[in-house]
């Protein structure tokens, strides 16, 4: 009778090592599938717990992370549970639960085994890691678009510095012919009148020569100790007329007594105008313009957000793509956010740019102090929202 008690609990214990090592199995089989989002994973991971506790036709299992649950069905509150936590990089942001939703009437059996505790332990490890991976996964990528990105500025910047230095000298030929042939006298008003959009051509076309130089870095600062707060305002001062005749409420926020930065005043003026300027083209119908200045991090953060149409997620993943623009042709070059791009980053700073569809969109500008080191982190990103 000893011998069949020992035979019958032996085969138990086998059933629920068995059990176990399914459980554990069934994960590393749902964490090596591709096509699963994190989603589906944790719900696979939850799906496999009751199977392998002792009496699972009255246990639920429930993953509890960032906020978010995971459980297989009729979960309810018990007092009857074992819980492990989700530890990610030393931080907990979860747990896994195991819970009994009736009472058991066993009283010869315990309800929860301690081999049970240490598989659960187990499982909230694996989540943990397959958390970690996934992070890890999704970093590599960011850094990789982000070196992918970083190689076609490169190389479209060397193409830009080509195209700017062969057509620089003739236009300023043309321009010069231009301005002579319009001080010859005695020739007809029509050919003055093209003479003269001639000239205005000639202008606009070496002004873009002129940002693709900016753009490829051929144009060389002229940095001084300047005061941001003072470039904001003479900025703003010839852009709010138009802000008022567009229906647009200008909001200024800026701190008082800003330490002063190293920069090329006209450069950080053409940034300014070119966000405003796109600012108030993506407000058609009136909205609300806020610009703000602050000391953030031993640098001076500068904030242009508009309440416009914004910007969809294949949009906001090409604005510093030169010459990429949603603008009509006589609107825009799409050199605007490129230039800004490339004069902040000479400049040793970032530009983030955050946007969503029929709400607007934030530009966060960071420039070091003067005297301080250049911030590294990155030179710009993207949110979409």
């Amino acid at each position: 009778m000893t011998e069949d008690r020992l035979s019958s609990s032996t085969e138990a214990a086998l059933r629920e090592r068995v059990k176990e090592l399914s459980c554990l199995y069934g994960i590393a089989q749902i964490a090596a599938r591709p096509d699963m989002s994190m989603d589906q994973i944790l719900q696979g991971i939850v799906d496999l717990l009751p199977p392998a506790w002792q009496f699972p036709e009255i246990t639920v299992g429930k993953i509890d992370l960032d906020g978010r649950t995971y459980s297989t069905p009729a979960l309810r509150g018990s007092h009857l549970k074992q819980t492990a936590d989700i530890v990610v990089n030393g931080k907990s942001r979860g747990v896994v639960e195991v819970m009994y939703v009736v009472e058991n009437s066993s009283q010869e059996t315990p309800l929860f085994l301690k081999e049970e505790q240490s598989l659960l332990d187990t499982v909230g490890q694996q989540v943990a890691l397959i958390i970690e991976q996934q992070q890890s996964h999704e970093e590599k990528q960011r850094l990789q678009e982000q070196l992918r990105h970083a190689d076609r500025l490169a190389t479209i910047g060397q193409l830009a510095a080509g195209i700017a230095h062969e057509l620089n000298e003739p236009l300023n030929n043309m321009l010069g012919l231009a301005e002579l042939a319009r001080q010859a006298r005695d020739v007809p008003e029509q050919y003055v009148e093209d003479n003269k959009e001639m000239i205005t051509l000639l202008l606009h076309a070496r002004e873009i020569v002129k940002k693709l130089m900016f753009f490829a870095r051929q144009v060389p600062a002229q940095k001084t100790s300047v005061d941001i707060s003072k470039i904001i305002e003479e900025g703003l001062h010839f852009l709010e007329p138009r802000c008022v005749s567009s229906g647009i409420e200008l909001v200024r926020s800026l701190s008082r007594d800003l330490p002063e930065i190293t920069a090329d005043p006209s450069q950080l003026n053409q940034v300014l105008v070119n966000l405003v300027v796109n600012a108030i083209q993506a407000m058609p119908n009136g909205g609300t313009l806020r610009i703000a200045a602050f000391l953030e991090n031993k640098s001076i953060k500068l904030v242009v957000e508009d309440t416009g149409i914004g910007m969809s997620e294949d949009v906001l993943k090409q604005v510093f793509i030169p010459f990429f623009t949603t603008k009509d042709i006589d609107m825009g070059t799409g050199l605007g956010l490129p230039v800004a791009h490339g004069i902040i980053t000479s400049h040793g700073g970032t530009i983030d740019v955050t946007s969503t569809v029929g709400e607007g969109t934030r530009f966060e500008l960071q420039l070091p102090l003067a005297g301080s080191k250049s911030i590294k982190e990155k030179s710009h990103s993207v949110v979409i929202q």
